[in-house]
């Protein structure tokens, strides 16, 4: 990666909370789906913004030892009902679309959201807050050493 782009704890907070405002507009969620791990802070963040206390969790690995990637890995599948129909699924990022990919499969009728998205794989969620660079590595403010 060619920029490196820490996020602080105030940003991070503000794009959650305003993710999650244009969320709400006219719609009513069965609940939130955090895909772990990147997605459990922004889910706390939006479920109470939007008021919702239903949260469940999909688990896919799919990034090894020194941040690289690898074959994706179904940890925790989801068994919500209906294909997620009315569930909210929250991500941090969406770089490649591959974790995207394998939720939409699992959860074709969810709404797959992320707070940051990458060219290469903004086309594969419902919504996004933030686009960046594919060639941008974002740090999320839990990945710095304090």
């Amino acid at each position: 990666m060619s920029h490196r782009y820490p996020v602080t704890w105030q940003e991070f907070y503000r794009n959650a909370q305003a993710l999650a405002w244009r969320l709400n507009e006219g719609r009513e969620w069965k609940g939130i789906i955090a895909v772990t791990r990147g997605g459990l802070v922004p889910t706390a963040i939006m479920a109470r913004e939007l008021g919702i206390r239903k949260i469940d969790t999909v688990g896919i690995l799919s990034y090894g030892e020194d941040d690289k990637q690898i074959d994706p890995i179904i940890v925790k599948p989801c068994p919500v009902d209906e294909g997620g129909k009315g569930w909210l699924v929250v991500d941090d990022l969406v770089d490649t679309g591959t974790t995207a990919k394998i939720v939409r499969e699992m959860l074709p009728n969810a709404h797959i959201s992320a707070i940051y998205a990458k060219p290469s794989g903004k086309d594969l969620v419902d919504t996004f807050m933030t686009e960046v660079s594919q060639d941008t590595w974002i740090v999320f403010p839990w990945e710095e050493d304090i």
